[in-house]
């Protein structure tokens, strides 16, 4: 009878073995699920984390930059020109502008080179270097700014006034050790009278690494790098997400109520909304093929100008808007359209008035995220000519202009490397600035909407 027992009893002790086994195992599987999504987040935000650390730790010093604090001496002698012309009432007007003028003239052409040697020059007196290896210390556009100086202020002729000249590209090189200070005169790109100056403005306090600020206010620069700039290509970029917010969104969101909403279920439709979801994923540079040929070729439009980015932009922008906003108008709860349709509302009060502000933070978010999309994409803009080096800010989006992409393009594959792969860093910076503030205004947005909501 032990032994009936007992094999009546083993199937169900191997029953529950079996359970257990599989128990265990599952939860083996479990922890180890567990652990490898833990560690791909770990990865992941490693990665991002090297990523921002490599762009700071490169980007972050081009914002301080080599400054020579200096007295300039506006000498009589060197500024043609004289005194400014005063308006006199025995003098006409065209008169007037025409000694004005004269006088702009003769204040241009006079030296002014001599000007800053001579500034650089009373701070070592004893110190024998040749001219040219002496201006080599300071940026190409020190003349300019003494000129421009004197422009706004001639009441400094004869006077001496404290000024404040960027070093050059190389004179920054060299001090702030992005240069192998080990290489032969030969290789470097200072003489050596010029580097052993730089050293000794460097430890008199002359020299000094002040807040880059024309880095925001000036445009790009290839005769003087050092004072080169993203103001140009930043007011491009504006210009172009103004056309993209201002085309695409109302496009896209009608285009999205009207398919999800009204237009009727038939083998039309569905071939939209298939072509909608490949266009999604078009490679952008097709769209800039599509934008130099229609845009610029067959309507005529400037070349370079924002304008016509903003319109290729547009056009990448659209399926984003219309594939996230409709996956919004679904959310929406279908009791939403029935009550309003029992209490009397059309259908048009029923979708406008009920289901549309329903949807107004995923809307908004999709628009974030389009125009950020649309900020950073390079190839389509290459295609449009908008590579172009544009010495002008645009004053409007038909004037010829660049983007802060196309600008990193730019200043990656400039010769002076030393200088400008940190100033490159500086504009990713400058870049991803720009898209983390839209991104939190659309989070702030889309916080207060579905609070109201």
């Amino acid at each position: 009878m032990t032994d009936t027992l007992l094999s009546a009893a083993s199937p169900g002790s191997r029953n529950r073995e079996q359970v257990r086994k599989g128990l265990r195992r599952r939860h083996r599987s479990e922890v180890l699920f567990r652990w490898a999504g833990i560690l791909s987040i770990v990865a992941a935000l490693g990665f991002v984390a090297i990523l921002f650390g490599m762009i700071l730790s490169k980007g972050m010093p081009s914002f301080w930059q080599s400054t020579l604090h200096l007295e300039a001496y506006f000498d009589p002698e060197l500024i043609e020109g004289g005194p400014q012309p005063q308006r006199e009432d025995s003098n006409s007007d065209a008169d007037y502008q025409r000694a004005y003028s004269n006088w702009q003239r003769a204040v241009t052409l006079s030296n002014w080179n001599t000007v800053v040697e001579t500034a650089i020059r009373a701070q070592v007196p004893e110190f024998e270097i040749e001219t040219g290896d002496l201006l080599d210390l300071v940026t190409t556009a020190a003349r300019f700014q003494l000129r421009d100086q004197y422009f706004a202020n001639p009441d400094v002729l004869g006077q001496t006034m404290p000024v404040s000249i960027l070093g050059s590209a190389n004179t920054d090189n060299w001090l702030k050790g992005t240069i192998d200070r080990s290489q032969p005169d030969a290789r470097q790109q200072l003489a050596p009278e010029t580097r052993q100056l730089a050293d000794q403005f460097l430890e008199q306090g002359i020299i000094r690494f002040d807040f880059a600020g024309h880095i925001f206010t000036n445009v790009d620069s290839r005769s003087a790098p050092a004072s080169a700039g993203l103001a140009g290509a930043f007011m491009g970029s504006l210009y172009m997400m103004m056309v993209v917010i201002v085309l695409a969104v109302p496009i896209g969101v009608a285009s999205a109520v009207y398919l999800e909403e009204f237009a009727p279920k038939n083998r039309w439709t569905d071939l939209i909304e298939v072509n909608i979801n490949n266009l999604a994923a078009v490679p952008s540079i097709v769209f800039g093929l599509l934008g130099a040929a229609v845009f610029i070729n067959y309507f005529g439009l400037p070349r370079s100008a924002p304008i016509v980015g903003g319109l290729v932009l547009t056009l990448m922008t659209l399926p984003t808007i219309i594939i996230a906003t409709r996956s919004s108008l679904r959310a929406v709860p279908p009791s939403l359209r029935q009550a309003a349709l029992g209490l009397g509302a059309s259908r048009n009060q029923t979708v406008f008035h009920h289901v549309l502000p329903m949807t107004f933070p995923g809307i908004l978010t999709a628009t974030i995220i389009g125009v950020a999309q649309a900020l950073g994409e390079t190839a389509p803009l290459l295609l449009i000519g908008m590579s172009a080096f544009i010495a002008n800010i645009p004053s409007s989006p038909m004037d010829s202009a660049t983007a802060l992409p196309v600008q990193i393009y730019l200043w990656q594959g400039n010769e002076n490397r030393n200088f400008f792969e940190a100033r490159t860093s500086a504009a990713i910076i400058v870049l991803l600035g720009l898209m983390l503030m839209l991104n939190a205004i659309a989070i702030f947005l889309r916080s207060r909407l579905e609070k109201r909501a």
